[in-house]
C-alpha cells in the first residue's frame, strides 16, 4: 500500500529517495560486448542475438517487404492514429527550428552563427518484449524538422527474429530511413563505430535498458548522445476538486512502466489523500501490468499532504520530476511558481498519456532530477553550431594592441605574435 506523509513530519530523503545503484556488473558487461563489437563487427552483433534475444538472424537489415506487411498487419485505423500523432508533434517541432544569423559593424567585422543538421544519426527503441511506437515518432520527427538527411532505426527482434509490426509502421510514418534488428549495448556499439553493414552515426538517441544507459555513457565522445534516461516518473499536485479516482488512475499511468517507476501525490486534502489510496487499491488489480505497478507503488510511490500549494510548488521544485501534472483549479497559475519539470500537464483533463503518445510536446524527458538542468529532446539534439568571424586589415589594425597585451597576458607569445605579425611588412 502507497505511503502517505505528512509534510510536517517528512525528511529530505523520504521526499528524494533515489538512490546510486552499484553498476560495476553491468559496467564490465558493457565493456566487452563493446569491444567486441568494435573488433570484429557484424560477427559479434550475430553471436549477441543468439546470446541475448535467443534468435537467429539471417541479415541484421529490415526490408521493404517486411516494412510493407507491417503496414498491412496494422491496418488503417492505427496507420492513419500515427499519421495524426506524428502530425501533432511535427506541428510543435517546427516552432523549435533556429536560423543562423549575421550582422556586421562599422569597421568592417563581420560575425555570424551557422546551423547545421547533424548528417546521421541512431534511434534506439526498446523492442523485444514491448512494442513502443511513440518512441519512434518522439525521436524520428525531431531530427527530420532539424533537417537530419540520414535516421538509422535500431531495436530488438523478437523470438521470430521480426519487429513488432507496430513499431516498423511508426518507422514509416517517421521517415527513418534504415532499421536494423539489434538491441542492447551491442546495437550502441554498432551506431558509435559502425560495423560491415550498420553505419556509423553522429548521435545516439532514444532509451532502454541499464545496458544501453550504461552503453551511451561508454561511446559519449565518440558520438554525441541524448541523454541516460532512468525509471518514468510522474509528480501530481492536486487541490480538493481533483478526483481521486483519476489522480489514481494517472498516477498508475507510469507505475505500470516499470517496477522502479515513481508515483507521487502531493495534496492539500487529507481526506483526498485516503480517497486516492484506497482508489489505488481497487483499481491496480485491474492492470494487465499489476504486479509491475503494485511493486513501483508500494516500493517507490508516496503521497504527500501539504498546508498549501505554495509548499506544493517548493516540494515539486525539489524533487524536479520528469512528467508534473497540475491537477487544480487554476493550473496557469500554480505554473508560474514552477521551475523544475521535463513536461507539466495543466487542468484535470490533461492526463500525462496525451503527452505519451498524441499531443506533440516531445516525451523523451529528463528523470532522477535532472530536470533541474536539462530539457525535453528536441529540434536542438539534431543540430550543430558554427560561429564565423571576418575581419577587415583596418579592423585588425583597430584592436591589434588589446588581443595582443591579453594574450601575453596569459604568457601565449605566440597568440600575440600571430597578431603583430600582420603588420610588421607596414611598419618596416
Amino acid at each position: 500500500m502507497i505511503k502517505i506523509l505528512d509534510s510536517k513530519n517528512i525528511t529530505a530523503e523520504q521526499i528524494i529517495s533515489r538512490q546510486i545503484a552499484d553498476e560495476s556488473a553491468v559496467e564490465q558487461a558493457v565493456d566487452e560486448i563493446i569491444n567486441r563489437v568494435r573488433t570484429v563487427g557484424d560477427y559479434a552483433l550475430f553471436e549477441c542475438c543468439r546470446r541475448f534475444d535467443g534468435v537467429e538472424l539471417a541479415e541484421l537489415a529490415v526490408s521493404e517487404q517486411e516494412i510493407s506487411e507491417a503496414k498491412q498487419a496494422v491496418g488503417a485505423e492505427f496507420y492513419e492514429i500515427l499519421r495524426k500523432a506524428a502530425q501533432n508533434i511535427y506541428d510543435f517541432h517546427i516552432r523549435q527550428k533556429r536560423e543562423g544569423f549575421m550582422f556586421t559593424k562599422e569597421d568592417g567585422q563581420i560575425l555570424g552563427q551557422r546551423v547545421l543538421p547533424l548528417k546521421r544519426v541512431g534511434l534506439y527503441v526498446p523492442g523485444g518484449t514491448a512494442s513502443y511506437p511513440s518512441s519512434v515518432l518522439m525521436n524520428a520527427i525531431p531530427a527530420q524538422v532539424a533537417g537530419v538527411k540520414e535516421i538509422i532505426m535500431v531495436t530488438p527482434p523478437g523470438k521470430q527474429g521480426k519487429i513488432a509490426a507496430e513499431i516498423l509502421a511508426a518507422a514509416d510514418v517517421a521517415g527513418v530511413h534504415k532499421i536494423f534488428k539489434l538491441g542492447g549495448a551491442q546495437a550502441v556499439a554498432a551506431l558509435a563505430f559502425g560495423t560491415q553493414t550498420v553505419p556509423a552515426v553522429d548521435k545516439i538517441v532514444g532509451p532502454g535498458n541499464i545496458f544501453v544507459a550504461m552503453a551511451k555513457r561508454k561511446v559519449y565522445g565518440v558520438v554525441d548522445i541524448d541523454m541516460i534516461a532512468g525509471p518514468s516518473e510522474i509528480l501530481i499536485i492536486a487541490d480538493s476538486t481533483a478526483s481521486p479516482r483519476l489522480l489514481a488512475a494517472d498516477m498508475l499511468s507510469q507505475s505500470e512502466h516499470d517496477k522502479l517507476a515513481t508515483a507521487v501525490l502531493i495534496t492539500t486534502d487529507k481526506a483526498q489523500a485516503v480517497a486516492v489510496s484506497d482508489e489505488l487499491e481497487r483499481q491496480i488489480p485491474l492492470l494487465n501490468r499489476a504486479e509491475i505497478a503494485r511493486t513501483s507503488i508500494d516500493d517507490n510511490g508516496k503521497i504527500i499532504v501539504v498546508a498549501d500549494l505554495q509548499e506544493a510548488a517548493r516540494l515539486s521544485d525539489l524533487i524536479a520530476p520528469e512528467h508534473l501534472e497540475l491537477a487544480v483549479t487554476d493550473p496557469f497559475a500554480l505554473m508560474c511558481h514552477i521551475r523544475n519539470a521535463g513536461s507539466i500537464f495543466l487542468g484535470q483533463n490533461t492526463a500525462e498519456p496525451l503527452g505519451d503518445y498524441f499531443a506533440g510536446p516531445n516525451h523523451v524527458l529528463p528523470t532522477g532530477g535532472t530536470a533541474r538542468f536539462s530539457s525535453p529532446l528536441s529540434v536542438d539534439d539534431f543540430i550543430k553550431k558554427s560561429s564565423y568571424i571576418y575581419y577587415t586589415k583596418a579592423a585588425l589594425a583597430a584592436v591589434r594592441d588589446d588581443v595582443a597585451t591579453f594574450a601575453a597576458s596569459e604568457g601565449l607569445t605566440a597568440h600575440a605574435r600571430s597578431i603583430l605579425m600582420r603588420f610588421e611588412e607596414d611598419e618596416n
